[in-house]
């Protein structure tokens, strides 16, 4: 069983949203989320949930399943 780890997908974000060369303050207006929200999810102090996650993978656009499964491996690194 895989443990929920808030860094993991924190690093996940970072990632995604750097591939595409976005600053937390425009990621953030694709994702609808405030900017800080965003900051505090890529530095692990906020739990994202689900919908937040699924915003981010719409953002990315990627299937929020994809989104998950790149966590997963993330977290068993």
């Amino acid at each position: 069983m895989i443990e929920y780890d808030r860094n993991a997908v924190g690093r996940v974000v970072r990632q995604l949203r750097k591939e595409r060369g976005l600053s937390q303050e425009v990621f953030s207006g694709l994702c609808g989320l405030a900017s800080n929200r965003i900051a505090m999810i890529e530095r692990g102090t906020k739990q994202a949930n689900f919908e937040t996650l699924w915003k981010i993978a719409n953002a990315c656009e990627i299937l929020s399943s994809r989104l998950v499964e790149q966590i997963e491996r993330e977290i068993r690194k």
